[in-house]
């Protein structure tokens, strides 16, 4: 069944983005992300709505991982400031690898540390592009190094170039 959907006010947009916030600090990132696409509908230039969006779209790996990644990394990397694109690119990854430990499974903890070295990959570029006194892409990328350091599984795959028993 379609719908066709209505488009908000341009007066409406700032109480929209200040709902879309408040609902994904109230841990209901489907019913922000819809909002964050309304306003985005109405203007797609909103560099607030788009970054809300990315952060609803990774608040959601862990239920909806695969058709979400895609989209939140498009986002990110439409960014024209490269400090945000970098630090957004490390927020994914990041999400990426903390909603694999929450999923455990066979090689997850791999999966983890390849993610959250990822991570920590784009948060040392925004660091070096980083304006003065935003400490942000650190306190991540300290972040990153704790939970790989706190989990002993969280380790990459064993070295394939060792001689196998076999041979």
């Amino acid at each position: 069944m379609e719908f066709e959907l209505k488009t908000l006010s341009p007066d409406g947009l700032e109480a929209a983005k200040k709902k879309a916030t408040r609902y994904r600090l109230l841990s209901e990132p489907a019913l922000a992300e819809s909002i964050c696409r309304d306003v985005l509908a109405r203007d797609p230039d909103d560099r607030e709505a788009a970054i809300t969006l990315l952060l609803c779209l990774t608040d959601q790996f862990g239920a909806r991982r695969g058709e979400l990644v895609g989209e939140a990394s498009a986002i990110a990397n439409r960014f024209e400031d490269e400090y945000e694109k970098r630090y957004y690119l490390g927020v994914i990854c990041e999400r990426r690898g903390m909603a694999q430990l929450t999923r455990r499974g066979p090689g997850a903890g791999a999966v983890a540390y390849d993610c959250l070295r990822e991570a920590m990959e784009h948060y040392e570029a925004a660091e070096r592009l980083r304006p003065d006194a935003k400490d942000e892409a650190i306190l991540r990328w300290n972040t990153c190094a704790r939970v790989i350091m706190r989990h002993h599984d969280v380790r990459p795959l064993p070295d394939d170039s060792a001689p196998s028993m076999l041979e």
